[in-house]
């Protein structure tokens, strides 16, 4: 069975920078128009923790799900 993953994101700490947008490799995140981070495909999250990593403010937490 495939590993599911689930992103927690503090909207508070989210500055909308975008790092996190430009190192997901399957464009799981995007900006929404209030200007800061939404999950838009949680679906086709592989877990690899490059917005976890790059993140400048500590906003996201990738979560893997048993």
């Amino acid at each position: 069975m495939a590993k599911t993953f689930k992103l927690h994101v503090q909207e508070a700490w989210c500055k909308g920078c975008g790092i996190c947008v430009g190192f997901c490799p399957k464009k799981v995140l995007e900006i929404a128009v209030n200007g800061k981070l939404s999950v838009v495909r949680p679906e086709e999250c592989v877990g690899c923790g490059q917005c976890q990593l790059r993140c400048p403010d500590f906003a996201i937490e990738v979560e893997e799900v048993k």
